[in-house]
């Protein structure tokens, strides 16, 4: 066999090769910045901050443990980004691992699915603070009234942090509305103790069965996970 016939035979075999270590290499790369995009380019953030408050308020300690939270916070986004994860899945991922597309056009594809959500969540007083220093467009047209550029026009280098503070934004409003009920109970539980002489006697103590009820009672994790998922509609 004459050297030629060989590297025809070789040659498939060798671009075969180069194309699976780039996949793989992508996919290693993928999964080392997974914790980075899960935690802000979900529904994530918001989800964990909301439930962590919620335990703070009950003054439960450690119950439910951060185990329960974090896993709980975790189906909770998987459940609000579904939509997104299967319009990226078809048309980025599944087309390209059928060979219709190049890398490059697979991850605008899926870029484009998750701007879009990321888009909806922002705020525009904190996509102008990330904006307010972009070039202006020639044609006014692409820019909103309020001086922001036009969504497709946002770089995701201030799109990511505009949508970050605006979660942490709305997890604090939501953090302080599931804070004020039980608050007024410990205030109620307070004033009873000191008006019986039991100053020693910490309030708190004697108001977590009472918090526990009430929020067993109006059926606090439904209407909480509801307003939650609700919040990302």
């Amino acid at each position: 066999m004459n050297a030629g016939a060989l590297s025809m035979l070789t040659g498939p075999i060798k671009g075969t090769e180069m194309a699976t270590v780039m996949e793989i290499f992508i996919l290693l790369t993928l999964l080392s910045l997974g914790p980075l995009v899960l935690v802000t380019l979900t529904s994530f953030t918001r989800i964990v901050i909301v439930l962590s408050f919620l335990r703070q308020a009950l003054g439960t300690q450690q119950s439910p443990s951060n185990q329960i939270i974090i896993a709980l916070s975790l189906f909770l986004s998987f459940h609000v980004m579904s939509p997104v994860w299967h319009k990226i899945e078809a048309e980025s991922v599944t087309p390209y691992y059928n060979r219709e597309i190049q890398a490059p056009l697979a991850l605008e594809r899926a870029w484009a699915p998750l701007k879009e959500f990321l888009s909806r969540q922002t705020r525009k007083a904190d996509l102008a603070l990330f904006t307010h220093g972009l070039p202006e467009k020639e044609n006014n047209k692409e820019n909103n009234a309020d001086g922001t550029a036009d969504a497709n026009e946002i770089p995701a280098s201030s799109l990511i942090p505009a949508f970050v503070i605006s979660e942490l934004k709305t997890a604090f409003q939501m953090a302080f509305l599931i804070y004020v009920p039980f608050l007024v109970l410990d205030l109620v539980v307070a004033a009873i103790l000191m008006s019986m002489g039991m100053m020693f006697l910490p309030p708190v103590l004697v108001s977590l069965p009472f918090k526990l009820v009430l929020f067993v009672l109006v059926d606090g994790w439904n209407l909480l996970v509801g307003s939650l998922v609700r919040s990302f509609a």
